[in-house]
């Protein structure tokens, strides 16, 4: 009778280690990151034809990181809106059509804004004389994750940052500057937590 109770237990255990490691392995196939969203490139040349120091547009470049080692992603379009320093108006808005983006795959995407104010712009920007002004980038789009043949529901991605300009409304920063979000920083913290008792899980069922 001792033995057979043995017996049983070991096979509880067994399935319930089994049970775990499958949670475990199951949850690590399944999450996903958020593509990492950088401004490479922010510019506003002067008409310089007219001698004027009125900008005509603006030329930005952004750089898309799919850091997710098995897993694509399906952007819908992207809406970028600038905007001159403390969001007090709106410079311009841009959209990039939608795309795909395979596992660990970067992608450049450029974009040119007509000035409709230029006065407003002018008056926004630094005096010549190595001040810095931050101007203000936001983008929004929704996303889908591919894994294996199944694709996910969209998740929403809103990011942003400033953006130092100069006295030529060039962006000052020569690294790329990461778009952020406290959602995105909130997704991080919880998944790390969730890693932390899954593997607390198994150890638990390895000492018991």
């Amino acid at each position: 009778m001792s033995d057979s109770g043995g017996g049983c237990c070991k096979c509880c255990f067994n399935f319930i280690f089994t049970l775990g490691l499958t949670a475990l392995f199951m949850w690590l196939s399944l999450r996903t990151s958020s593509p990492d969203c950088l401004l490479s490139k922010f510019y506003l040349p002067l008409d310089q034809t007219s001698n004027s120091s009125n900008p005509t547009s603006l030329e930005f470049e952004l750089r898309l990181k799919n850091t997710n080692k098995d897993k694509g992603v399906y952007y819908d379009p992207i809406n970028v809106t600038f905007y001159t320093p403390n969001k007090s108006h709106v410079i311009g808005n841009f959209t990039i059509t939608k795309f795909y983006q395979g596992h660990k795959k970067n992608a450049r995407k450029n974009g040119t804004i007509p000035i409709i104010d230029q006065d407003v712009v002018s008056r926004a920007a630094p005096p010549a004389n190595g001040s810095t002004a931050p101007f203000r980038v936001d983008l929004v789009t929704s996303v889908r994750y591919k894994i294996l043949m199944f694709k996910t529901k969209r998740h929403t991605i809103r990011v942003g940052a400033n953006v130092d300009v100069n006295g030529t409304l060039f962006k000052v920063n020569h690294k790329d500057i990461k778009l952020k979000s406290n959602a995105d920083k909130i997704r991080s913290y919880c998944g790390q937590m969730g890693f932390f008792f899954a593997n607390l899980l198994v150890l638990g069922l390895l000492i018991f």
